[in-house]
């Protein structure tokens, strides 16, 4: 899917292919939140001086793209943006390269990010206050963007980020780790700047749209501190090296706070959220006649609990049409998290990410409740670093399973919500969106 020329266009009808008419919902909510319908509200005008661009996230590339798209054409552009492999959208025609794009791995960091780093907080030095910087950050920015602190190796980044993404711990928590153990997140690649002006343009992928969570904040003054972080880290029982434990223990690892007067001239901008995103997938229903109720955009939690409780409210629709009356699409949004089991000897290593494990919760609660059909599936395409965007679940949903010989509760025991929606074609793949505002979950009660 070409998701920069997509245009939602006219619904198919729900009754007869519910499963495209959910597809239908994700893909408006994902069009509305595509940099080039978005950014150039925000944009402020040409300075006198340089205008350099840095950035990071999932939809770094189609962000550079948009403002190279709308930034006056004699008014000099330049800078670095690091994205995910595979997530630079086509070129389109005829329009001149300004800004350089490189790639990087997700959701564990590798030596491209770190050099992309490196790169991106050099070119952040030498500038004038006669200068403006763009900062494009959106989700997934904090794995493309490492920087270890000093006492840290990239190996040991790798493995605290592996551990934190298996621990269960929310973005909130995983991001205050990742500031602090950074040279460049949590407001420091904001300090470097000075004294340039920064805007900051950013799409929100964190319940509360904080754009201290998002990315980790790299442009943004930080309000947590040390001593959260070593918390978190002790809670989850996640291994640091001894100088940086030290580090953390003394505060000499601290990050610039709201008070530093580095932040006086910078602005932040949000070009789009997930709420955003989920009205427009609201209004796509209503435009085709279905009522649409928006639970919320910051749900968070164990994805297959998650699933459980959406299930509970689709099926109490279903049967007494309540809260709701019938037909209705039920939205939600935000970040869930997986809690990865350890693994039985000789058992497969699961496969999939947090919309398929909430589509294994939803479908076991929902019992193959008849007239309810389901969607979940990430924003940016890419659910967890599978190919699929996320998964469907429809009233036949079980018994199409148990024909292919899958067991729900083996594939909840090994986290591998892919091989159990792969084996009945219920697996949903886009391709990268080239946007990411987080978790899409849709329920269609007819």
């Amino acid at each position: 899917m070409n998701a920069e020329k997509f245009t939602p266009g006219t619904a198919p009808d729900p009754r007869r292919a519910p499963r495209e008419f959910l597809q239908h919902l994700y893909r408006a909510a994902v069009d509305r939140a595509l940099p080039l319908s978005t950014l150039g509200r925000h944009l402020p005008p040409p300075p006198k001086g340089r205008t350099v661009v840095l950035g990071a996230g999932k939809a770094g590339a189609s962000m550079a793209q948009a403002l190279e798209a709308l930034w006056p054409a004699d008014a000099p552009l330049s800078g670095l943006v690091v994205t995910r492999y595979g997530h630079i959208p086509p070129r389109p025609e005829g329009l001149a390269q300004r800004i350089e794009i490189v790639e990087a791995a997700h959701p564990v960091p590798d030596a491209a990010g770190m050099q992309a780093a490196e790169r991106i907080l050099a070119l952040a030095g030498g500038l004038t206050a006669d200068d403006l910087v763009l900062c494009l950050i959106s989700g997934g920015g904090s794995a493309l963007l490492v920087l270890p602190a000093e006492g840290l190796t990239l190996e040991d980044k790798q493995r605290i980020n592996k551990a934190l993404l298996e621990s269960g711990a929310n973005i909130g928590e995983m991001n205050c780790v990742r500031k602090h153990l950074s040279r460049i997140k949590g407001g420091r690649l904001a300090a470097a700047c000075g004294p340039a002006k920064v805007v900051t343009l950013t799409i929100s992928d964190v319940p509360g749209d904080e754009p201290a969570v998002i990315a980790s904040g790299p442009t943004v003054p930080d309000e947590t501190t040390c001593s959260d972080a070593l918390a978190i880290l002790d809670r989850y029982r996640i291994e640091i090296p001894a100088p940086v434990r030290a580090g953390l223990e003394s505060g000499a690892l601290e990050t610039p706070d709201p008070s530093d007067p580095v932040f006086a001239r910078h602005e932040v901008h949000l070009i789009a959220t997930p709420q955003q995103s989920l009205e427009a997938a609201a209004e796509a229903a209503r435009a085709a006649g279905i009522e649409a109720h928006i639970l919320s955009d910051e749900i968070e939690g164990e994805s297959r609990e998650v699933g459980k409780v959406h299930a509970a409210l689709a099926r109490a629709v279903a049967r007494r049409g309540a809260p709701f009356a019938r037909p209705c699409v039920i939205l939600s949004g935000g970040e869930t998290t997986v809690t990865v089991r350890p693994r039985q000897p000789g058992q497969p290593k699961g496969r999939g990410g947090r919309a398929g494990e909430f589509c294994l919760g939803l479908a076991g609660a929902l019992m193959a409740q008849p007239q309810v059909w389901a969607l979940a599936a990430d924003t940016d395409g890419i659910d967890g670093v599978e190919d699929n965007a996320g998964a469907f679940v429809t009233p036949d949903t079980l018994a199409r399973a148990e024909g292919a010989g899958r067991k729900l509760s083996e594939h909840l025991d090994r986290n591998d919500a892919y091989g159990y929606f792969e084996a009945i074609g219920d697996l949903l793949v886009t391709g990268p969106t080239h946007t990411n505002v987080n978790d899409f979950r849709a329920l269609l009660v007819l």
